[in-house]
């Protein structure tokens, strides 16, 4: 057996003339943290996007516990869906529907489970999130921010999910509710044993949460290693970019 949950070969997406992912190469192997970084507008969310099967790549392979998502039939994406779970960069709750009906949003929908069992789940998961019973009536429009990303960790983890993507975690949020967040997506990963992809620039997340990290430029990921060889790297490209600097290769059109 492969210790590569997930396994990106030669992947290729391009939107007109615009390509954007343009030969990755990444293996993440099981119950391991990685970071992917780079700029806006670098392929970050697209590459998740057809990991999930949500987007078809032009040319290259996918693999998930060595089976391939790309060439995938409808009924085989929904097996891999189902090993998936997602905290979305804006928290993506439905306005009309609870707290709790949002976590439970999967339970009620794909495994048909009744509401009073669902809810009682729901409120479970909200717990292990640090949110009350009481949250779970509310509305997401009630919610801070901080609270919000927390139902959507919630929901993500609700299934027991063996890969968890994260979208920029921490858009939006104090550095303190920040460090919370981080410490929480620790926990509910670790806790499940599972596989996390996370796309972000946030250099103080990245550092806490990533066994390993991985920079996309140009449509092809352009270094990987620990976060001390981070620290270590004379990659000019990593160094300008975790040190926010505006000089170095690379450019920025203003």
């Amino acid at each position: 057996m492969s210790d590569i949950k997930i396994s990106i070969k030669n992947l290729h997406k391009a939107f007109g003339q615009k390509k954007v992912l343009n030969g990755v190469d990444l293996d993440i192997k099981k119950g391991e943290s990685l970071v992917v970084i780079g700029g806006s507008g670098t392929g970050k969310s697209v590459l998740i996007k057809c990991i999930q099967g949500l987007l078809i790549p032009d040319s290259g392979s996918i693999k998930i516990d060595d089976a391939e998502v790309v060439s995938a039939t409808s009924r085989h994406k929904k097996d891999f869906h189902a090993k998936m779970g997602m905290l979305f960069q804006g928290g993506a709750l439905f306005d009309s529907l609870s707290v709790w009906e949002n976590v439970a949003f999967s339970l009620l929908e794909n495994k048909n489970m009744p509401r009073e069992k669902a809810k009682m789940e729901a409120v479970r998961v909200l717990r292990q999130v640090g949110l009350a019973p009481d949250v779970a009536d509310l509305s997401p429009s009630e919610l801070s921010g901080g609270m919000q990303k927390r139902v959507g960790l919630a929901r993500a983890i609700i299934t027991k999910p063996e890969i968890i993507f994260f979208d920029e975690p921490t858009t939006g949020l104090d550095p303190i509710m920040a460090d919370v967040i981080n410490d929480l997506i620790i926990e509910s990963a670790k806790g499940l044993g599972a596989t996390t992809l996370t796309i972000t620039h946030d250099m103080a997340s990245a550092r806490k949460i990533a066994d390993r990290i991985a920079m996309l430029y140009q449509g092809k990921i352009i270094w990987q290693g620990s976060v001390k060889e981070m620290d270590k790297t004379e990659n000019p490209y990593v160094v300008q970019f975790i040190n926010g600097c505006a000089q170095g290769p690379i450019k920025v059109e203003v």
